[in-house]
């Protein structure tokens, strides 16, 4: 498995390093704040991995981290459930 993932991962840098060599074009933006110039294939991976992490990032946000708080919440109302079910007080 871990072989297969090493393939997987250098397959796809070289792709990466083809993809860069082929579109050397340099690209000019603009920023309100800075003024930047690049080959375009550096631009398109930056952009793609900007992508990358601001869609885990709203997962994290929007998905996990609620699904954690109704872990917890399920936890503690089971935790709750179980103490008064043992408790000799209420039986």
């Amino acid at each position: 498995m871990r072989l297969l993932l090493i393939i997987v991962v250098v397959l796809f840098a070289a792709a990466g390093v083809v993809f860069g060599a082929l579109n050397a074009d340099l690209v000019s933006y603009d920023l309100v704040f800075a003024h930047l110039v690049m080959p375009k294939g550096a631009a398109l991976l930056g952009m793609l991995l900007l992508g990358w992490i601001l869609g885990g990032l709203l997962v994290w946000l929007f998905v996990v981290q609620p699904l954690k708080r109704r872990l917890a919440r399920t936890r503690r109302q089971l935790r709750a459930q179980s103490e008064d079910d043992t408790d000799p007080a209420t039986a």
